[in-house]
């Protein structure tokens, strides 16, 4: 019993020691993690599961989504929608559902709208039921005509509203001859004509719906001549021409897909294109930096000032007759 005591004692002193030896803020680390082990243990023995505490966190894997063609893959973790509280509130304030999503950032930090590619409708036509708002991105897939395809014309139509919502989509039957059906990058074929719609038609629908809109896309001259359509250049918004993204082309107008990758961290056009997904992405590279789109159109649009605009002349003074 004498010899425990003493090599109890002398434990106890070396561990005295070792802790004197210790710095202040290792040892106020320590006593830390400490409290916080035994802070989880205890929670852990209230009917939680144990194992959670040897668990390793796991690892972020990329997302996959399904275009209506192709696959994209989303590399950010997709934030939460607007929760209904403030969907309410909004309503009753007379706050678009565009205003909120824009003051929040709502679907667009975690790239969440690309979501909505779920319930796309390849061929579907106008989407009944939906309030389509102010803003819509357009997107086109063309199929080659003309001695040897290279000339240009429409085979499918997306519109999505400024929630990445399909909004309109349709395959067209060209009105040439089809000489290239470009199918590794259109995702069009003869195949689909069975069921695309006549030209007029889809032009008549799609102009009711850009009518006093503004519109999004990617190099989109080449979408409004498609469909033999024209669009006041106040009302449109081009990802191709926005000086910010003029560094990602190299000299050249920058790729959607390019754009897609370096800005939004998405893959697209790994194979055959999706025109609903392509005008859902323009959209997204729109939201994201809407205030700077919204800079640069005030600076070619706002009416510029000359040296005498809203300045009064100076009056001449008249002597008076004596």
């Amino acid at each position: 019993m004498a010899e425990l005591s003493s090599n109890w004692k002398k434990l106890q002193a070396q561990l005295k020691a070792e802790a004197a030896s210790k710095p202040a803020a290792k040892r106020k680390a320590e006593q830390q993690l400490q409290s916080s082990v035994k802070r989880i243990a205890a929670k852990t023995s209230k009917g939680k599961d144990t194992r959670l505490l040897n668990c390793k966190p796991k690892q972020k894997q990329p997302v996959r989504i399904m275009g209506g063609v192709q696959s994209s893959t989303v590399m950010d973790k997709p934030k939460q929608s607007p929760s209904p509280s403030l969907a309410i509130w909004a309503e009753d304030h007379g706050v678009s559902a565009e205003d909120l999503a824009e003051a929040y950032g709502l679907g667009v930090k975690g790239n969440s709208m690309m979501l909505a590619s779920e319930k796309d409708k390849v061929n579907h036509g106008l989407s009944t039921g939906l309030e389509i708002g102010k803003y819509v991105a357009i997107d086109c897939e063309m199929v080659g005509v003309g001695p040897g395809g290279h000339e240009s014309a429409l085979a499918r139509i997306s519109i999505v509203d400024f929630h990445g919502r399909q909004v309109y989509d349709s395959y067209v039957k060209p009105k040439e001859r089809v000489t290239d059906w470009r199918t590794a990058f259109s995702g069009v074929s003869q195949k689909e004509m069975r069921f695309a719609r006549e030209f007029e038609e889809v032009q008549k629908e799609v102009d009711a719906i850009l009518k006093n809109r503004i519109l999004i896309g990617h190099d989109i001259r080449h979408d409004l001549d498609a469909l033999k359509l024209s669009h006041s250049p106040r009302n449109i918004r081009d990802t191709a021409k926005y000086p910010a993204f003029k560094r990602y082309g190299n000299g050249r107008k920058p790729a959607l897909k390019i754009l897609s990758k370096e800005i939004l961290g998405i893959e697209i056009q790994s194979g055959p294109h999706s025109s609903t997904e392509d005008a859902r992405v323009t959209m997204l590279l729109f939201r994201k930096h809407k205030s700077g789109f919204d800079m640069d159109h005030v600076n070619r649009f706002a009416p510029k000032q000359t040296a005498h605009s809203g300045a009064s002349r100076p009056q001449k003074k008249t002597k008076k007759k004596s």
